[in-house]
């Protein structure tokens, strides 16, 4: 029973969604058809001339005397002292690495090794 319900309400969404958007349609329509309205033409506005502005002479500015910058006598440099001569000194001997032995023994495990022959 509650599933009739149910299914009248979907006509009647439809009925009413229909004229929702019809109503639009007409104001619509009827936007259209009234027309623009006149708009009534203003006069165009007139401007003042732009006034002249005076040009204004260049201010002369009085030469800069040039300073006067005094010659330094050139200092005296001390002469550089003599490095004294370091005697070479033996080089250190380094200790010899031992060899390794060629044949290594082998680690024992517990399975015994796998077999490629069928």
């Amino acid at each position: 029973m509650a599933c009739y319900k149910k299914v009248i309400l979907f006509p009647l969404l439809l009925l009413s969604l229909s004229f929702i958007i019809s109503d639009g349609v007409l104001a619509s329509r009827r936007l259209l058809d009234a027309g623009l309205p006149e708009i009534p033409e203003l006069p165009k506005p007139e401007l003042p001339p732009v006034p002249t502005i005076p040009t204004l002479p260049k201010p002369e500015l009085p030469p800069l005397p040039k300073p006067e910058v005094p010659t330094l006598p050139k200092p005296e440099v001390p002469k550089l002292p003599e490095i004294p001569v370091v005697p070479e000194l033996p080089k250190p001997t380094l200790p010899t690495i031992p060899e390794l032995p060629k044949d290594l023994p082998t680690v024992p495990s517990l399975f015994p090794p796998h077999s490629s022959s069928p």
